[in-house]
């Protein structure tokens, strides 16, 4: 079950929303752990048990970690957060990497002809949103440890945190600090739940309606071998694909976000305009925030961060992000887009990023982008080699097959309409309309005029018929749609 789909926008959120405002403040987390655990269930029953398992085990690490910081026994508390470290790197790596791994090995036995170290790995189905779920419980270990915050001793609030189904399979990655004190203590109202409300049909057009609509040019192009790609075809492929892993990415967390409203819940932003960047480091300021914060606060400061030599701040910069790529999947493209992000980090960071800023601006974002296109041409590809032949087609060292494949036979009406909205709104236009709006509101009002009245009224009635719009025209495009998977629910 998925948010954008029948079942979960027809009968589990419906319920969902009347059962939070009716049920009292005393049973509603409980509820909603429920509700977590039964929303998982439905999409993955073979894990449930592994994501309670998980939840029980780390409630248990928690317990000893605490326990031992009261009793001020410094190496027991290492011991135990090495082991609950240990426990969740070795679900994650058990169910997503052990294949990765075993290939080098494989891949020696076979060069040397010694047969007998080959390994015979299993394929295991990957769990959903297990790369998320295990970085919640590794933060909310952490923060402990730390003492950014207390163990909580009623499991319901340690499952609540980790299972929470907006966030539960593509993030945010909400750290436990930043929500502590929400799950024991928040409020739900009806503003929220409006807010909520809009929230989630914002992200579920932008996810519908253009990320769905430019996904189906991404395939039948990156589909194409790269011989016969020609330089237009790989552009327009790789454009709609930037726009389109934007827009599922973002529009799911406007769904998780507007879903956490409407149970009280405040989840912080996971994306702020990142194609407005103009430099790398900006872009990962604005890009997946959650993700670039998780490794932050967890992985580049406790190795040292910037406080330590050049050469030292450099690793730290290409581990955490060669770790950032490994993180989104078990293969050598992930790896090589995360170096490539890494090495154009590194490069800013010493000395690059001065130069920077005083170039011309439209240059400095045509930087940004093109460094940023790029690398989703290495991470929407199955192998380097296609990445490689695909990269030779869009600067046309590649002859391509013009007459077969015309740039016409993909790049129709509504494609063309769906990258100039795309375009627009992931740039701060709606924003800026908006204050433009509360400026002329400001302007009539402090002329005593009552026409502001008019004009809010009917602003807020466009709003909402806006809104009844994206909400109707995407139950209408999902009606037709097979399967409208979300990206990142395979990472």
């Amino acid at each position: 079950m998925i948010f954008s789909s029948s079942v979960f926008l027809f009968i589990f959120l419906p319920i969902f929303m009347i059962t939070v405002f009716s049920v009292g403040k005393r049973f509603r987390n409980l509820f909603l752990v429920i509700a977590s655990l039964l929303f998982y269930a439905w999409g993955e029953p073979k894990y449930i048990f592994l994501l309670i398992i998980s939840i029980f085990v780390n409630y248990l690490f928690s317990f000893f970690i605490d326990s031992s910081q009261r009793n001020e026994k410094q190496t027991r508390v290492r011991l135990w957060l090495s082991l609950a470290l240990v426990f969740n790197l070795a679900l994650l790596v058990g169910f997503k990497y052990t294949g990765f791994l075993a290939s080098p090995w494989n891949w020696v036995g076979a060069f040397s002809g010694f047969s007998f170290i080959h390994l015979n790995v299993p394929q295991l189905p990957l769990p959903l949103g297990i790369s998320f779920f295990t970085f919640s419980a590794i933060s909310y270990l952490i923060d402990i440890y730390r003492k950014d915050a207390q163990h909580e001793r009623n499991p319901i609030y340690v499952a609540l945190y980790i299972s929470f189904f907006p966030k539960l399979l593509a993030g945010p990655i909400v750290q436990y600090r930043q929500i502590k004190d929400q799950i024991t203590n928040r409020s739900i109202s009806t503003d929220k739940l409006a807010g909520g409300i809009q929230r989630f049909i914002v992200g579920l057009g932008g996810k519908v309606l253009i990320a769905n609509t430019l996904g189906a040019a991404v395939d039948q192009i990156f589909a194409i071998s790269p011989a016969q790609l020609t330089a237009p075809i790989s552009w327009l492929g790789i454009i709609c694909y930037t726009l389109q892993i934007y827009f599922d990415f973002s529009g799911y967390s406007h769904m998780a976000i507007g879903i956490g409203k409407m149970a009280g819940f405040d989840f912080p932003e996971n994306f702020r305009y990142p194609y407005i960047s103009q430099s790398i480091r900006e872009f990962w300021q604005r890009w997946h925030i959650s993700l670039s914060t998780w490794f932050r606060d967890y992985l580049y400061i406790p190795l040292g961060g910037n406080r330590r030599s050049s050469i030292r701040v450099y690793f730290n910069l290409m581990t955490v992000f060669m770790l950032c790529g490994l993180w989104h999947g078990a293969g050598k493209t992930f790896i090589v887009w995360g170096a490539w992000h890494g090495i154009f980090i590194v490069l800013e960071h010493a000395g690059f990023g001065n130069i920077l800023k005083k170039i011309w601006s439209p240059l400095r974002h045509l930087y940004l982008l093109l460094i940023v296109i790029i690398g989703w041409v290495i991470f929407r590809s199955d192998s380097l080699h296609y990445a490689a032949g695909y990269l030779k087609a869009m600067f046309g060292l590649s002859p391509g097959n013009a007459p077969v494949l015309a740039v016409g036979s993909y790049l129709n009406s509504l494609v063309v309409l769906t990258l100039l909205v795309g375009i627009a709104i992931s740039s701060p236009f709606i924003p800026k309309v908006n204050i433009l709006k509360d400026n002329f509101i400001n302007v009539i009002r402090s002329k005593k005029s009552r026409l502001y009245q008019v004009f809010g009224l009917s602003w807020s009635l466009g709003e909402l018929l806006c809104l009844v719009v994206i909400l109707v025209v995407s139950i209408m495009s999902l009606s037709g749609a097979l399967n409208n998977p979300f990206i990142y629910f395979k990472f």
